[in-house]
Formats: structure tokens, sequence, C-alpha cells
């Protein structure tokens, strides 16, 4: 995911991952097999353009966050027969992710966290 690659807008390929409406975001629609995840290349995509330093973070958190909504379809808290919205975050990212009960595949979302403003008191 390098960004000096990627155009801002993707808007002219389809968007296969959850909808969102921050940008920059990485969308994918992983198929589902049991409690399996499987990421098709061709099912992904990106909107907006990552900074370089928030570029590398994806690669490094995929895995991680695979293994997490795996472990989510294990316990049941994610449903591939009910629609139910999961938030996790790793190496500075948020990933949302449901399967909006389609019995086969988990759509998900990824996005730099948003920087939380400092407060004053």
């Amino acid at each position: 995911m390098v960004s000096d690659t990627l155009p801002d807008d993707n808007h002219d390929r389809p968007w296969w991952g959850l909808p969102c409406t921050v940008t920059p975001c990485f969308g994918a629609c992983l198929v589902q097999e049991g409690n399996r995840l499987h990421y098709l290349a061709d099912r992904a995509g990106i909107r907006g353009r990552f900074s370089d330093a928030d570029a590398y973070h994806p690669d490094q958190a995929f895995p991680l966050l695979m293994k997490q909504l795996e472990l989510m379809l294990t316990s049941g808290e994610l449903s591939p027969r009910h629609q139910h919205t999961v938030t996790l975050y790793a190496k500075g990212l948020t990933c949302e992710a449901d399967t909006l009960g389609s019995c086969g595949y988990v759509y998900m979302a990824v996005y730099p966290t948003p920087a939380v403003p400092a407060t004053t008191a």
C-alpha cells in the first residue's frame, strides 16, 4: 500500500468493503469458510490516500485483524447469519467488520484511528 501509487479517489472501481465515510479507507470482502477467513485481492480496494506514515500500518495490522475476526466468528460475536458490526483497533488503525447476514462473507473497512483532540481543564 504505497501511497505514491494510489489515486486520491477510487470511486470508479467497485467498493467491496463495509460502507465507510472516512478517507483514507481500505475495504475488503473476505470469504468465510467456517471460522476461517480468506482474503481475495480482487475483492478489496482503497479510497483516498494513506499518508506515508499510515501506509505501512495496514500491512502490519492486517494479519492481526484477520486473526481477531476469526476468533470472533469462533466465539459467535461475529455471526454469518446476523448483521452486527464489530470494531477493532490495531497499530493506529480502526477496523469495522460485519457479515451483514450474508452467510459467507465478512465485509471490512480499515482506516487510521482519528486522533482524540486534547482537552484543557
